[in-house]
């Protein structure tokens, strides 16, 4: 996972920024490190040079491979805030993401505690199942 950062001009972009954010992120996206290709940190101050409340915006953008970008932002009064804050969004929402997919019985992982063959007789059970209520329905109908 190749993690890269942006800032706007008025926050200071640094090594030790750089490496920071990268091991925020890792820590915080490490189980889907096989999973994502690249994040994108954009880090900026929304005041400009002034100080004021939620100031500091982060957005970071991931992508999973095969799929469409996930993006979130976190608005703090300080970068460090801003950049936790994203990358937890950022994990609850790639659990979301993979999480449904994990859980499709036509997924290609099997479920934990099912082979793939028991997935592929249970789907093919609720397909039949379905067909056969629709079947009845139909019935009714005529």
């Amino acid at each position: 996972m190749q993690i890269q950062v942006h800032c706007d001009k008025h926050i200071k972009n640094d090594v030790r920024l750089e490496e920071w954010v990268d091991t925020t992120v890792k820590d915080r996206l490490d189980l889907f490190e096989e999973d994502i290709t690249r994040v994108d940190v954009f880090l900026s101050d929304e005041n400009g040079g002034k100080s004021g409340p939620n100031d500091k915006r982060c957005k970071m953008e991931a992508r999973p491979k095969g799929h469409q970008p996930l993006i979130v932002t976190e608005d703090a009064d300080s970068v460090d805030r801003a950049v936790e804050g994203a990358a937890e969004k950022l994990q609850h929402a790639l659990e979301h993401l993979f999480g449904k997919l994990r859980n499709k019985p036509s997924a290609k992982l099997p479920a934990e505690g099912f082979g793939e063959e028991e997935l592929k007789e249970s789907a093919d059970d609720l397909l039949e199942e379905e067909f056969l209520e629709k079947e009845k329905e139909l019935d009714k109908i005529s």
